[in-house]
């Protein structure tokens, strides 16, 4: 301790008292205070400035915390040349200054007084301020309320000079005190004597009509207890005695108890409006009857057309019933006279002992056999009924095999032209059928070209989309298609429409059944596909078939059968031959056992059953599909395969039961033949079904 602080302890304790008291008045004021020091920095000489003092105020007033030591330009970059400006001042003029100042770093409003602390070499400067962001608000919402209310007040006197509005009202509910203006008075047709101030609200509510003064008092009440806006519509007496409408708007301000003050608002004319809404409430009413009235005549109407348009259905369906009736006779009649007529004359020449010209006669009654098969064929392709053998073909093979037999049909006068695509996807289909539809084809377009043409058969793979397929009938996916198309005279849309109808024919009468087309499309939709007709008249006619594409292996090469021979049994085997037809069955069991077979045969599957169970050694069951007796010839076939899994079975149908069939999944061992068929192709499917 030096000799002077040993002199004068006094002063010493006199000085930590008065920075005591001026650090407790310093942190005791609300206002936050600071002093700044201005500083050089990157932006140039007293480019920046840092706080070196600041009370517990300046947290309060600025939420920001522990200022001392940070600078301007790190507590708000984007504003910091303002402030620079505004103390810069200061600490150049040495004024004070006063200012308010959106604080943009917190969000604030402050209001501000600044003084240079002296020297001014220290480059300091003493910043005291306050928050009064809730006064700024204060005054925005009262000039926002403000300016609502002098545009409201606008409003009601440009809409009372308009007429629009009739009359205002002041209610002073605490004290019941209602005070309105000349046009309420004449609103309300209220007494001369009453005046239109003091008034009782019972007093202006005398002239409402009775039918509206209780919903009215109830609006009333309802306003009053939750306060804010009124809007009420009812009729008063006026001084001419009549009553008009009119509509009350209105606001209730509650005080803070929740008790309403006061209920000022403005009546507007609806007179009209309710007189228009009445006309159109009566033409809402009329018109509603009317479309009671005109549903009622519609609904009669739909019924009588409907009744009509059931007629004509069945109409229709008599006529394609005649028309079906009609062709099948004509054409079974002319076969069958050929066949009964062969079959007389056979047995008239065998009593003669005239044997040398049964041949002919035999060689006509099976063709005309053939064709009569041929015709039921082209019937059940058309109802989709006709037994299907698929199998993997190959377009390309197929059409290639069958252009030397297209070339001839057609003759010599149309060229024949092949486009086949690369890459061809496989098909599954019978192979039979599709040549048989084929050829229709060309054969059709043969007939289109009377004077010679083009014929060109092409295919191709197609991939339908949604909307494409839609077009089609078919499900999205992967096709082949077949298409032939020619030169000739081509179709309208009339006759395009038409096309595909049964016995629809544009030929002369006995040039075409008109059953060509019909059973290609029936074909085509059999095997999961359909066929689509493109043409134009005078410029020829395409024909499209698309089947589904099949994925698989390579198609390999199809097996060439010899018929130089029909094959007989070798071990004798015994077969199981069940049909119900008596004709049919012995038939099968003549050619069966002049094979060398052993050969049972019932009516139906449950004495079938009898003979099978009965121990006799069976080597083929061969069935009709179509049973009597409850057990059609899957079920008899399942039934044994049940205890014998391997059994062989060859279904022989004439009027293919599909689902039992095709769609059944057949096993391993199950195969089909179609009826009627030659004895030896017959011959022929059974010894390979024993050799398997």
């Amino acid at each position: 301790m030096s000799s002077d602080e040993m002199l004068h302890p006094q002063d010493d304790d006199a000085l930590l008292r008065s920075e005591a008291r001026y650090r407790a008045l310093f942190e005791a004021i609300d206002e936050g205070f600071c002093i700044i020091e201005f500083i050089d920095g990157p932006h140039g000489p007293l480019s920046d400035y840092v706080h070196i003092e600041a009370n517990a105020g300046y947290e309060r007033q600025t939420g920001i915390a522990d200022i001392i030591g940070k600078r301007l330009r790190e507590i708000e970059p984007d504003a910091a040349d303002k402030w620079i400006a505004l103390y810069g001042d200061v600490l150049k003029t040495g004024k004070t200054v006063r200012f308010e100042q959106e604080f943009e770093a917190i969000g604030r409003h402050i209001e501000v007084s600044s003084s240079r602390v002296e020297p001014a070499t220290l480059r300091q400067v003493s910043v005291m301020f306050r928050d009064i962001t809730a006064r700024k608000r204060a005054e925005e919402a009262l000039r926002a309320s403000e300016a609502v209310a002098r545009r409201n007040v606008q409003r009601v006197q440009l809409a009372l000079a308009a007429g629009a509005i009739i009359g205002t009202w002041f209610w002073d509910v605490q004290a019941d005190r209602f005070t309105g203006d000349d046009a309420l008075a004449t609103a309300f047709g209220l007494d001369p004597g009453l005046g239109h101030s003091n008034l009782t609200l019972d007093q202006v509510t005398e002239t409402v009509h009775p039918d509206d003064r209780a919903g009215l008092l109830e609006a009333i009440a309802d306003a009053l207890k939750r306060g804010g806006p009124y809007i009420h519509q009812y009729r008063t007496r006026r001084h001419d005695g009549n009553y008009y409408w009119l509509e009350a708007n209105g606001r209730v301000e509650l005080g803070p108890d929740g008790r309403a003050l006061n209920f000022p608002g403005v009546l507007i004319d609806i007179e009209q409006r309710r007189s228009v809404e009445a006309e159109r409430d009566k033409a809402t009413s009329d018109l509603k009857a009317l479309n009671e009235t005109l549903e009622q005549r519609v609904a009669e109407r739909t019924a009588e057309l409907m009744r009509t348009e059931e007629q004509l259905r069945h109409s229709q369906k008599m006529e394609a019933v005649g028309q079906l009736t009609g062709g099948l006779a004509h054409d079974f009649n002319n076969l069958l006279a050929g066949i009964s007529g062969s079959l007389e004359l056979m047995q008239t020449r065998l009593a003669q002992g005239r044997i040398s010209d049964l041949d002919r006669y035999l060689t006509g009654a099976q063709g005309a056999a053939k064709r009569a098969a041929g015709l039921t064929q082209r019937l059940l392709a058309f109802s989709r009924r006709q037994t299907l053998d698929p199998k993997p073909v190959l377009l390309n093979r197929l059409v290639s095999g069958m252009q030397d037999l297209i070339t001839r049909s057609v003759g010599p006068t149309i060229h024949v032209e092949t486009a086949f695509a690369g890459g061809l996807w496989t098909t599954f289909v019978d192979v039979g059928q599709l040549e048989n539809a084929l050829l229709n084809l060309c054969i059709n377009a043969r007939d289109a070209m009377p004077d010679g043409g083009k014929l060109t058969i092409e295919t191709s793979n197609r991939w339908f989309d949604d909307r494409t397929a839609r077009q089609r009938g078919l499900p999205p996916g992967q096709y082949v298609s077949l298409c032939v198309s020619d030169t000739g005279t081509g179709m309208s849309p009339e006759i395009v429409e038409r096309a595909f109808d049964p016995f629809y024919t544009t030929k002369p009468i006995g040039q075409g059944t008109g059953l060509g087309l019909s059973m290609v499309h029936g074909f085509a939709g059999q095997s999961g596909g359909t066929a689509r007709i493109y043409s134009e008249l005078g410029k020829g006619t395409m024909i499209c078939i698309y089947l589904p594409r099949h994925l698989a292996d390579d198609v390999g090469e199809e097996d060439v059968v010899d018929v130089t021979a029909t094959p007989h049994s070798a071990e004798h085997e015994t077969i199981l031959v069940v049909d119900d037809e008596p004709l049919v069955r012995m038939v099968a069991v003549e050619i069966l056992e002049e094979l060398g077979y052993h050969v049972f045969e019932a009516g139906d599957a449950p004495t079938a059953l009898k003979i099978i169970n009965s121990g006799q050694p069976i080597d083929l069951l061969v069935t009709d599909v179509g049973l009597p007796g409850g057990m059609n010839g899957r079920q008899l076939a399942d039934a044994v395969r049940a205890e014998r899994p391997d059994f062989k079975v060859l279904f022989v149908t004439g009027y293919a039961e599909n689902a039992v069939l095709n769609h059944g999944h057949l096993e391993h061992g199950m195969h089909v033949m179609t009826k009627p068929f030659l004895s030896d192709a017959f011959a022929r499917r059974v010894k390979d079904l024993l050799s398997e």
